[in-house]
């Protein structure tokens, strides 16, 4: 049973550089998500990934126009995982959340109506080679139960 693949990637220099910046971005989002988060906890407020993701919605244009610059799921979705492991913190299934270090693995996620893509990597700014390349995107497939596989 099929139930994702993996595609390597080969990116040139232009692209590199866009996958750091939303790495970094999405670095940035969860670090800024999480301060925000043990901000208001210690205010006596019930903080949520939502009401992280409005809050930022509604300064990034003022505080950081540069996140316009990358794909807004980059940080969407380090939210959503900020709040995924806030739940698993909560359930007595992970640790408190960490801040994430420049020198942690850079990896984002990037979701659309296709599907979701998400880079995991030791570093993206890495030059990759097809044929040499630790580094994958992981994509789900859907399966279709009107055509069998052969």
């Amino acid at each position: 049973m099929l139930l994702a693949h993996k595609i390597a990637l080969d990116p040139n220099a232009a692209q590199r550089l866009y996958f750091a910046r939303a790495a970094g971005t999405a670095r940035f989002a969860y670090n800024w998500a999480l301060a925000a988060w043990q901000k208001q906890y210690k205010a006596g407020g019930k903080p949520s990934e939502v009401s992280l993701r409005r809050q930022l919605n509604a300064v990034k244009r003022e505080q950081f126009p540069w996140m316009f610059d990358v794909t807004k799921c980059a940080v969407q979705e380090a939210i959503i995982d900020l709040g995924s492991s806030f739940r698993a913190f909560f359930d007595k299934r992970g640790r408190y959340p960490r801040f994430k270090r420049k020198d942690d693995k850079a990896s984002f996620c990037a979701a659309n109506e296709a599907g979701t893509f998400r880079t995991e990597a030791k570093r993206i700014a890495r030059s990759w080679t097809a044929a040499s390349s630790n580094s994958a995107v992981s994509s789900p497939t859907r399966r279709s139960s009107t055509a069998p596989k052969s």
